[in-house]
């Protein structure tokens, strides 16, 4: 099930800056804008010391992490490795392991629930890793869960009367949980059971109304409210307790076969039902869309604001459609500039335009994110016209701006309006030859 890989080794994608804020690492969002294919974005988060990085090592392919893999030792802040997807051709595997929460050494509430609020908004499945049993205690150290609605904002504005929890299993990624050194018996009394509805067990809800029972209840409705799709794996433990010590230097012939066994069907579930990050309205987003969304939901919380789901893909349409809007113009000129010789009749020229205009717009059609109203490509193409007007050939600054403040000029119109502009150019370098 190896992978092979876009990357040789794991990068840090989020890391803390000298004042303890999150930063984005500009390696980390190059590879991701290199990537214009969808994206299955699978993160795993969960208590340190819990053998988080083996999962993801796993995932990637790797069957031993002592030479390029993701590292215990390592894994601060949001680390990403991308890989060729095994099973969906045409979509990139981004696995993002976490910093392992809920370390006493670091003693940071607030830094480890923004690690796992990132991981829930940039991920289309997340796998909580525990040890030993789903209790009550293990519950409890899933209090992160019961904090999402404080730190995340699906919409801009909400009403007082609106139950939230429909938007968020609308928009949150599916939910695994990996159970680990399992060693119970899955039954419920004589009757054996599956590891999802041993999960779904320690999901019931008690009746009353007691603190106790509120409290009992509230990390267990958050995760049947706010995760649509759960799943639960149980593993046994992977070797001797001596072998233990040295897990990251193990060959696979060292490992327990069960557990192999396990960790080879918690692999071909994530990589035959993990779905392609999506946003609001159900878009598909790309690498270079993931680094965007990366970047806003970073910046929101670096400056003391929650991320809102809604208001981020304002944003990356503005990012996205801007980047489409330059590379339809670099397109058009570059196509046309190629082709046009002179001398050229002005009916050569015209068809040139239009083959040229056809597919710059398709360039921009296909890089374009939610562009329904045309509005976020205007500001650049009067941009670009103004620009020309320094080449003195006859555009009115004035009449430029004020057409863009007032017209509704789609694209098309706008690459018309440079075609006019090129044909007094090749009419100029007619006169001179």
């Amino acid at each position: 099930m190896a992978c092979g890989g876009l990357m040789a080794a794991p990068v840090c994608l989020i890391e803390n800056d000298e004042n303890g804020k999150l930063l984005l690492r500009k390696e980390a969002k190059d590879i991701l804008d290199g990537i214009n294919e969808p994206v299955v974005v699978v993160s795993v988060v969960g208590l340190y010391r819990t053998g988080k990085s083996y999962l993801m090592n796993r995932l990637a392919g790797q069957q031993s992490v002592a030479e390029t893999g993701f590292h215990k030792s390592k894994t601060k802040g949001i680390w990403m490795w991308c890989v060729p997807h095994p099973c969906k051709e045409g979509h990139t595997l981004v696995l993002l392991d976490t910093e392992g929460l809920g370390d006493v050494e670091k003693g940071d509430e607030k830094h480890d629930t923004w690690i796992f609020c990132l991981a829930i908004l940039l991920s289309s499945t997340i796998v909580y890793n525990s040890l030993g049993v789903i209790d009550n205690t293990a519950l409890e150290k899933l209090h992160y869960v019961t904090e999402l609605t404080e730190n995340i904002r699906v919409k801009a504005e909400v009403g007082q009367d609106e139950d939230g929890s429909a938007d968020f299993m609308r928009v949150f990624p599916s939910f695994a949980w990996a159970v680990r050194d399992f060693t119970l018996e899955l039954k419920r009394g004589d009757k054996l059971i599956t590891s999802d509805e041993y999960l779904e067990g320690a999901l019931k809800l008690k009746s009353g109304s007691s603190p106790q029972t509120e409290q009992y209840n509230l990390p267990r409705r958050c995760l049947r409210h706010f995760f649509a799709v759960r799943k639960c794996f149980v593993f046994s433990r992977p070797a001797s307790t001596q072998n233990m010590r040295r897990m990251e230097e193990l060959s696979e012939k060292e490992l327990d076969s069960e557990f192999l066994e396990q960790a080879n069907t918690f692999c071909c579930y994530i990589y035959n039902n993990a779905e392609p990050k999506t946003v609001n309205g159900g878009r598909t987003i790309t690498g270079t869309s993931l680094g965007n969304l990366a970047e806003i939901y970073v910046e929101a919380i670096r400056s003391g604001k929650v991320p809102c789901l809604e208001n981020a893909v304002v944003s990356l349409a503005k990012i996205q459609n801007v980047r489409a809007v330059e590379q339809a113009m670099q397109f058009y000129m570059t196509e046309m500039l190629s082709i046009a010789q002179l001398p050229m009749c002005p009916e050569e020229l015209s068809d040139i335009h239009k083959i040229a205009e056809k597919k710059a717009i398709e360039v921009f059609i296909t890089m374009a994110f939610n562009d329904n109203d045309q509005m976020y490509h205007q500001e650049l193409m009067v941009h670009y016209l103004l620009q020309t007007d320094q080449t003195k050939l006859g555009t009115n600054r004035k009449t430029v701006t004020s057409r863009h403040k007032y017209g509704k000029i789609n694209l098309k119109q706008k690459l018309s309006e440079i075609y006019c502009i090129l044909i007094c150019i090749f009419a100029l370098c007619s006169k001179c030859t």
